[in-house]
């Protein structure tokens, strides 16, 4: 079984890079041509390197969309990494899972996701490799001369961490007084993260703000899906005010003169412009009715979407068409959702700043 399971994520990933190389993708606008993308952080970003046999990405019914089973990702089909830093967008080949760098080491060349669901800066409910050693793993890849400081020269890295730091913070029963300090212990070990990924030759770094953490379903599901947690949403509004110094300390601390700098990608805003749309928009991308009610959620508390019980019932609801729903579980948004966020101003800025900087 383990053995079929690893044939078809690899199937998965295939029809995936098919698929996006069919995508009306730009030219990069680099000014020098990327040729490897390496992926850190957390399930906006991982593309199948959890766990099979212990993760809901691998179960029903994550994929319907596509590729019309469970691949890995954490949604119906296509996430963050497919549109945002999908290859067609950078001139590049769509970066392998981590986990799969044996089976396919001919596709190191092209960087490596190493992203892992249900991650962050530091250590998590989630028995999966934090960013800390995400990074241990890229510099073991550098130290068995896999890569070189040379060839990471002609790289950039896309990270999407910190959301799962602070619900493990929450989980734990950490009170507001102990916030600030954990806020800037994150930043502090955010930045060593960073530098590291710098230091090892890496040219470029795009590094995401936190979305609206209290928008998610699973922190609207209180209010009937009608509003957001404005408690959870104001941490997130101090993260996203100290995120600034960290990049901009960065960036003086690695002053070089080959371009290498960190950019914030703007997920934030673009999360917000995609709430605030109604029936009164007048562009052409999608809106959603009632945007944090989400397509897949548990039945009641304890469940979540793909759980099951010992008799094999489903424990969750599921929407008739997940393109109609900007959320697709209590986190994460469906495929529809993660291209509308790609598509805003907000977020195409941003992209702009980071690609357009040399």
């Amino acid at each position: 079984m383990g053995t079929q399971n690893s044939l078809f994520s690899l199937f998965c990933f295939f029809l995936v890079c098919f698929f996006l190389r069919r995508l009306p993708w730009t030219s990069s606008p680099f000014g020098f041509r990327p040729k490897m993308l390496f992926v850190f952080g957390d399930s906006y970003a991982d593309t199948g390197n959890t766990k099979i046999a212990e993760t809901r990405s691998w179960k029903f019914p994550y994929g319907i969309t596509f590729p019309g089973k469970p691949s890995g990702r954490f949604s119906d089909g296509f996430v963050s990494t497919d549109y945002i830093e999908a290859a067609g967008y950078l001139g590049m080949k769509t970066p392998i899972p981590y986990r799969w760098r044996e089976q396919l080491s001919e596709r190191v060349k092209d960087g490596l996701n190493i992203a892992y669901g249900g991650t962050g800066v530091f250590d998590t409910m989630v028995a999966e490799p934090n960013m800390t050693t995400q990074i241990d793993f890229l510099q073991q890849l550098l130290h068995d001369s896999v890569y070189t400081k040379r060839n990471l020269k002609t790289s950039v890295a896309f990270v999407s961490v910190a959301g799962n730091d602070y619900a493990t913070h929450n989980a734990k029963n950490g009170s507001a007084q102990d916030f600030p300090s954990f806020m800037e212990s994150l930043m502090n070990q955010l930045m060593v993260n960073l530098k590291r990924i710098h230091d090892m030759g890496v040219r470029k770094i795009g590094i995401t703000s936190l979305l609206p953490l209290g928008c998610l379903p699973r922190n609207t599901a209180p209010f009937s899906f009608q509003h957001c947690d404005d408690t959870y949403n104001a941490l997130v509004d101090l993260h996203n005010q100290l995120l600034p110094q960290v990049v901009n300390t960065l960036n003086q601390q690695t002053n070089t003169s080959d371009g290498s700098s960190s950019f914030i990608l703007d997920l934030y805003n673009a999360f917000w412009t995609v709430f605030n749309r109604n029936e009164t928009y007048q562009g052409n991308d999608p809106t959603f009715e009632k945007p944090f009610e989400p397509c897949c959620f548990g039945v009641s508390e304890g469940f979540k979407c793909g759980n099951v019980d010992e008799n094999g019932e489903n424990k969750y609801t599921l929407c008739s068409d997940p393109r109609s729903k900007f959320f697709w579980d209590g986190v994460h948004p469906t495929e529809q959702g993660w291209y509308v966020v790609y598509k805003t101003p907000a977020f195409q800025n941003s992209l702009k700043q980071f690609y357009g900087s040399t």
